[in-house]
């Protein structure tokens, strides 16, 4: 009984909460998105809802594995973790890489289609945690040394070159990771800065040598004037606004979106499923899936600020950092304040691998919690 009451008091249960509404909020939304998707579902309405459900189930066994084995018994195992997920973001260039909607950023495994670039934001958490850690935990030092970050800002740079090849939503979400995790490791701010200006030149680089294919492009150009190519590049931007706005105050009810059922809007239960929450759920709807995101990252927050040692700090800032800008970047392109960019909303799109990697990180945000209560 001691153990049990033990074990509830540790576990952040408002984290978990906020995590499983938006999984279940998923589930619905997923199945509302696809149900008469007759091309897709393979004739049965409960084919998506079904699999989204099962890559739940399997996300959350990892989550409670992860808080089982606990972060820091996982230290040890983070060169091969980081090491695997290489190997994955290459083999995306071989025949067993898959292309989708013009981004080859899968791997085809008998019949399932896994994005490795899921685990590899765990990796790099994890990999930049472990060496910047490395001295201040031991006693050492009190903030990271230079050769330190620039191991760090190596260990990120690999696979941020791999994925920004064909996977721009991914080397965004990589590179806010990189800053969130510096700024929390102590190391000084000429770091932040410089890292912030050599993205910036990155990013002009990029664009210059004609690295971007002309479907990233256009897709920048329809953020800047939606009206440029209203019925190309623009129009997702422009299907979405019209779903989210024609839900009104409390939407056109599950099941009921003329904008949803009449497939509209591409991509809507991957990249645009908020514009399903907005159009049947109306405002009501989508102020709570983002009051959920809220919740998270605020008992996120508290988990990082309550670490008892360096490591752990940095991964939950790195979690953070993650969880929040991937949650903007989503929710933005589907109100037209963000470039559409291919991003899944976290426990809320469709996508196994990830929703295997978001509740990957609810372990890890719990298996930090349990041991600060734990020393405590």
């Amino acid at each position: 009984m001691m153990a049990r009451d033990s074990l509830f008091r540790r576990v952040d249960w408002l984290l978990l909460l906020a995590a499983g509404g938006l999984t279940v909020l998923g589930c619905l939304l997923v199945w509302s998105a696809t149900w008469t998707r007759t091309d897709i579902n393979e004739g049965d309405p409960h084919f998506f809802l079904i699999r989204h459900a099962l890559n739940a189930a399997i996300g959350i066994a990892l989550a409670v594995g992860v808080m089982w084995l606990g972060h820091q018994r996982l230290r040890s195992a983070v060169p091969v973790f980081y090491g695997f997920s290489i190997v994955l973001l290459l083999l995306v260039f071989t025949p067993l890489g898959t292309e989708i909607n013009g981004q080859r950023a899968w791997l085809s495994i008998a019949g399932y289609t896994v994005q490795p670039g899921e685990f590899a934001k765990v990796a790099v958490i994890l990999g930049m945690a472990t060496v910047l850690a490395a001295q201040v935990d031991a006693g050492d030092r009190d903030h990271p040394a230079g050769r330190p970050v620039l191991q760090a800002l190596g260990l990120a740079a690999l696979p941020l070159a791999i994925v920004v090849v064909d996977d721009m939503g991914m080397a965004m979400v990589i590179g806010m990771i990189v800053l969130g995790v510096l700024l929390a490791s102590g190391a000084t701010i000429f770091w932040t800065f410089g890292l912030m200006a050599a993205g910036a030149a990155g990013a002009v680089l990029v664009w210059t040598l004609g690295v971007l294919d002309e479907y990233q492009i256009n897709r920048f150009a329809a953020f800047a004037n939606p009206e440029l190519d209203p019925a190309g590049a623009g129009y997702n931007t422009n299907q979405a606004r019209i779903a989210i706005g024609s839900g009104g105050l409390t939407g056109t009810g599950l099941f009921q979106g003329s904008q949803t059922t009449g497939q509209f809007v591409p991509e809507q239960q991957t990249d645009f499923i908020f514009t399903v929450a907005g159009e049947e759920l109306g405002f009501v709807g989508g102020a709570g899936i983002i009051l959920l995101i809220a919740v998270l990252l605020w008992r996120a927050l508290r988990i990082a600020r309550g670490a008892t040692d360096l490591y752990s700090t940095i991964i939950a800032a790195g979690l953070v950092a993650w969880l929040a800008f991937q949650s903007f970047e989503n929710i933005g392109m589907a109100l037209g304040i963000m470039p559409v960019a291919g991003i899944p909303l976290p426990f809320v799109s469709y996508g196994g691998t990830a929703m295997m990697a978001s509740w990957i990180a609810i372990g890890l945000l719990e298996s930090i919690r349990m041991k600060r209560t734990l020393s405590a």
